[in-house]
């Protein structure tokens, strides 16, 4: 198990953070790739007891991880995936990374075959105020959630919240929940309660619990 340390940031945990955490059963084997800082690992150890790995392409990164304690180790998504096993996770995360990778398609297959279920996190360039921008300005958007710009940013595969929705059918992805949010974390509800389009619109950022349809019995 991840050690615990309590209170080694007073920064409040990101709200996709959270939501992820609310999908993950307690207990759970997680591998957590791109995991930046740490930050979900930590969390997940703290609330959910997870036996938590990682895998972060940034060496100062992978040191400040292993110095808090947490199992990561230095990895790039888009080449080090395939090494792993099948079924090695309960579940296979990816926050707020899958567009900085070059390969989204071969990622997405990977942590679903890696992990029994997939947890995907990103920021929906569908939604109104980068449309607003793009139209407005001319220019690529630059907004809190996309704060890049084109020339400087890691972001190689932007997508809106339709384009991921469509991978998943792609990868054979079964959706099992998805939720889209605003900047102060209010969610827009389920897929049920309202049009797809109207995600896309008005999301900020979403997330994605995923299965393998080909895993149903």
């Amino acid at each position: 198990m991840l050690a615990r340390h309590e209170d080694l940031t007073t920064t409040p945990p990101r709200v996709d953070h959270l939501l992820i955490t609310e999908l993950v059963k307690p207990g759970a084997r997680v591998l957590d790739v791109g995991c930046g800082d740490g930050a979900l690992l930590q969390l997940l150890a703290d609330r959910k007891d997870v036996d938590g790995r990682g895998v972060e392409i940034e060496r100062d990164r992978v040191n400040a991880c292993v110095a808090r304690g947490l199992s990561v180790i230095q990895g790039d998504a888009d080449l080090d995936l395939d090494a792993y096993p099948d079924d090695a996770f309960d579940y296979a995360i990816l926050s707020l990374t899958i567009q900085a990778t070059r390969n989204p398609k071969k990622v997405l297959a990977n942590l679903l075959r890696i992990g029994r279920r997939a947890i995907v996190s990103f920021p929906n360039f569908g939604h109104w105020k980068v449309r607003a921008k793009f139209i407005t300005t001319g220019r690529m958007p630059v907004t809190e959630h996309l704060p890049d710009t084109w020339y400087d940013t890691p972001n190689a595969h932007l997508c809106t919240i339709k384009d991921f929705a469509d991978l998943c059918r792609l990868v054979d992805a079964k959706v099992e929940r998805a939720v889209a949010f605003n900047v102060s974390g209010h969610q827009l509800g389920t897929w049920v309660r309202l049009p797809l389009t109207i995600h896309n619109l008005l999301g900020e950022k979403a997330v994605f619990l995923l299965s393998r349809r080909s895993a149903d019995k």
